[in-house]
């Protein structure tokens, strides 16, 4: 009797190493995003390029590690989530980001990011995992 196929994606079953993984990129996430933002309005322009060059090394990097595209909203989400708790500001009036040029260009460079490491269609494959020797 043939077996019934299982589940891929969503319909699969759940693999605790890789919640665990996922989990984990989203907490770092939180950690550049505040990393980034201390950077950025610290040195106006080139701390923006290093933090959205850290953003984006490790939204891609989390699209490589895990093979998914899940692998790179999750530390996007914590991302998003600690830059919009930052932007709340204290009760005295004053908040984290240096100014609002910096600010409208690490939101909109974050969120192009990582949209971006969302979105591509596959990772790109090693050309000596399919036996090739050249290029």
């Amino acid at each position: 009797m043939p077996r019934a196929p299982e589940g891929v994606g969503f319909t699969g079953r759940p693999n605790p190493a890789r919640i665990a993984a996922y989990f984990g990129l989203a907490v770092l996430g939180a950690l550049v995003a505040l990393a980034g933002t201390l950077v950025q309005a610290a040195w106006f322009p080139g701390g923006l390029i290093i933090a959205l060059a850290g953003s984006a090394g490790l939204f891609y990097g989390g699209r490589i590690l895990t093979g998914t595209q899940i692998g790179a909203l999750a530390p996007a989400v914590g991302w998003f989530i600690t830059v919009f708790l930052l932007l709340s500001g204290r009760p005295e009036g004053d908040y984290v980001f240096g100014d609002e040029l910096g600010l409208a260009l690490f939101m909109l460079g974050g969120t192009a990011v990582a949209v971006m490491c969302a979105t591509t269609s596959k990772v790109p494959q090693s050309a000596t995992r399919r036996g090739r020797s050249g290029i």
